[in-house]
Parts: C-alpha cells; sequence; structure tokens
C-alpha cells in the first residue's frame, strides 16, 4: 500500500504543471457551461462603482470589438467594467494555462522552441474548443477574436515559462 501511494505521488509530483493545466481545462469547462446570466457581476457592480465613468480619460474610451462598440457610454460604466474583466479574465487564464503547460512538456520536448509551439498550438486549440462550447450554450456568444486574446495570452504564458527555464539555466 505504501508503494502504491509512494508512485501516486511521484506521478504527481513529475506531471503537476500538466495536472494543473488539466484543472485550468476543468474550470473554462465549466465556465464555458453557464449562461451569461449566471456569471454576470453587473448587478454586483451597479451596487459598487459608479453609473458614469468617473474620469474623462475613461469616458474617451471607445473601440470595437468582434462587431460591438465598447465604451462607457454604450455599455454603461458597470457593463463597460465587466467586459474589461471578463477579457482581462480569459487572457488571464490563458497565460496559466500557456505557462503550465509549456512547464509540463519540458520533460518530454527537450527543444525550447518545439515545446513552445506545442504549448502555444495546444492553448489555441483549447480556446477554439472553449468557444465551441460557448457556441452549445444558452446566451453565450463564441467569437473567434476571444480565441486570438487566449491565444496572446498563452504566448506571454509560454514566453514566460521559457524566459524562466532559461534564467535557471544560466545560473
Amino acid at each position: 500500500m505504501a508503494d502504491l501511494e509512494d508512485n501516486a505521488l511521484t506521478l504527481f509530483r513529475k506531471y503537476n504543471w500538466l495536472w494543473l493545466s488539466l484543472a485550468i481545462i476543468g474550470v473554462l469547462f465549466i465556465s464555458s457551461s453557464m449562461t451569461y446570466q449566471q456569471q454576470t457581476v453587473v448587478p454586483l457592480l451597479d451596487g459598487i462603482v459608479p453609473k458614469n465613468a468617473p474620469f474623462a480619460w475613461l469616458r474617451a474610451i471607445d473601440f470595437t470589438y468582434a462587431g460591438t462598440q465598447v465604451s462607457a457610454a454604450a455599455l454603461g460604466f458597470p457593463a463597460f467594467c465587466e467586459w474589461f474583466l471578463r477579457k482581462g479574465a480569459h487572457f488571464t487564464i490563458f497565460l496559466c494555462f500557456g505557462f503550465a503547460t509549456a512547464r509540463g512538456l519540458r520533460g518530454f520536448i527537450r527543444d525550447r522552441g518545439l515545446t513552445a509551439i506545442v504549448a502555444l498550438l495546444s492553448s489555441t486549440g483549447v480556446a477554439a474548443l472553449d468557444e465551441f462550447h460557448q457556441m452549445l450554450t444558452q446566451n453565450r456568444t463564441p467569437l473567434f477574436q476571444d480565441v486570438m486574446l487566449d491565444t496572446c495570452g498563452a504566448l506571454v504564458g509560454v514566453v514566460l515559462a521559457i524566459a524562466l527555464r532559461q534564467r535557471r539555466r544560466g545560473r
């Protein structure tokens, strides 16, 4: 029994970054299974942030993302804040996924360039599948632009993982 526990612990430690990648996929699956109404934080922000953008520089932000105008005037300030929170979450979760995947692959792939390519392609594939899953969920809008945003986050994570590996090797 002790050998079985030791083997399980060894496997967990050996593949800990890949386990983290798998856990992130689980979080993404749960998140993309939820409707917009289940996820929205606009009602919470409604009680915290002012109805209108409090600073001129915030009122000046106005652009189009996936055919939708993004501005405090068009969305209302609470929804405007939520938009940035949601897109920041996209970027950050995929930064973590790209980082964990690149770190996890280092035991299997020695070449840094190939590690980066496989981790980035894996991240892009997961992002595309996440958006596909959103397409199957009521009141969710799958966006190609979100796949690109996710890929950018993953790219930052992969670069950080490889840079960290290089820095440790350099010592």
